[in-house]
């Protein structure tokens, strides 16, 4: 295990320097942010200092060089916008994102895994069809009309949540509902399929013969067996509700990662942009990471090496 973490970490600073490198240079083409930062009527000479004190009078490659000379002293720079570091901004946000994400793993994960198994078990009753019809609605729905239709239910008529801002718990849950709904529809699915292979498996009918009833042969031995796609589909879904984060965020001013990120791209605030890039990429490599990892322990059978004992 040592030497494959070892690999993988390798693998993924490999893959970190492209997504900055990218990032980078494709911020570039997007204009020049010096414009936005200066007054409509600033004189050329105006424009010239300010340009020089950004450091964008200098060629591409010696600004590149200097981002990525800041990057090995974990420096990601200063906002062009706010004149703070750019790891103070990111630090105060990343409460916010992670408690939104965290919300919504429960709502995915807590709805999706027992409607799936309960789909599968049951999947020639009516309860499994109405299931089903739940499940395709929350995949059918993009986050943001689930989230329109949330506020216009529960804070414009109701009046019960409220409808933007992160004032405490209860401005949590329709962001967090509205960001794990899809997700909840995508566990479901990988749950039921996951489930009804494990039905006709030996171990599932000499259960059944030796008089175990089917909720405990599933909550006692099944549901180990159909984990690993589980966890497969968990690292994915964990890096897109970190990405559907900027949707939510910006329907309900939830003051996140997200948010901030739809700012600082308005604003050709580069650094910004830079620093949430890198902090997405190495969240979802160390997910994927972690999920392989978590393979070897579920199910003793698989091998970190990919070969199967």
């Amino acid at each position: 295990m040592p030497a494959f973490i070892a690999k993988r970490l390798l693998q993924a600073l490999v893959a970190l320097f492209g997504v900055v490198t990218l990032v980078f240079f494709l911020q570039r083409l997007t204009g020049d942010p010096v414009l936005l930062l200066v007054p409509p009527d600033a004189s050329k000479t105006d424009i010239d200092i300010m340009r020089a004190a950004l450091g964008f009078d200098q060629p591409l490659y010696l600004q590149y060089l200097r981002f990525l000379t800041g990057l090995l002293r974990f420096d990601l720079g200063q906002s062009y916008v706010q004149h703070l570091p750019v790891l103070d901004i990111i630090g105060s946000r990343i409460p916010y994102t992670l408690s939104l994400a965290s919300g919504a793993l429960v709502v995915a994960l807590g709805l999706g895994v027992p409607i799936g198994v309960l789909i599968a078990v049951r999947r020639h009753s009516w309860e499994s069809r109405w299931l089903m019809s739940f499940v395709l609605i929350g995949q059918s729905m993009p986050t943001f009309w689930t989230s329109i239709l949330l506020i216009m239910l529960f804070g414009v008529v109701l009046r019960w949540l409220p409808t933007s801002g992160a004032s405490g718990m209860t401005s949590l849950l329709m962001p967090a509902f509205a960001l794990g709904f899809l997700s909840m529809a995508t566990f479901a699915r990988v749950a039921r399929t996951a489930v009804l292979d494990e039905l006709e498996k030996d171990y599932v009918r000499t259960g059944h013969a030796k008089g175990l009833s089917t909720a405990r042969i599933v909550i006692r031995h099944l549901l180990r067996n159909a984990a690993v796609p589980l966890v497969t589909i968990s690292a994915l879904e964990i890096a897109n509700l970190l990405t559907g984060a900027i949707i939510i965020e910006t329907v309900f001013a939830w003051p996140g990662l997200g948010q901030l990120t739809i700012q600082a791209i308005s604003a050709r605030d580069f650094p910004i942009v830079q620093g949430v890039v890198l902090l997405g990429a190495a969240a979802a490599i160390l997910l994927n990471l972690l999920a392989d990892v978590l393979y070897s322990v579920i199910d003793p059978r698989i091998r970190l090496s990919g070969r199967q004992a």
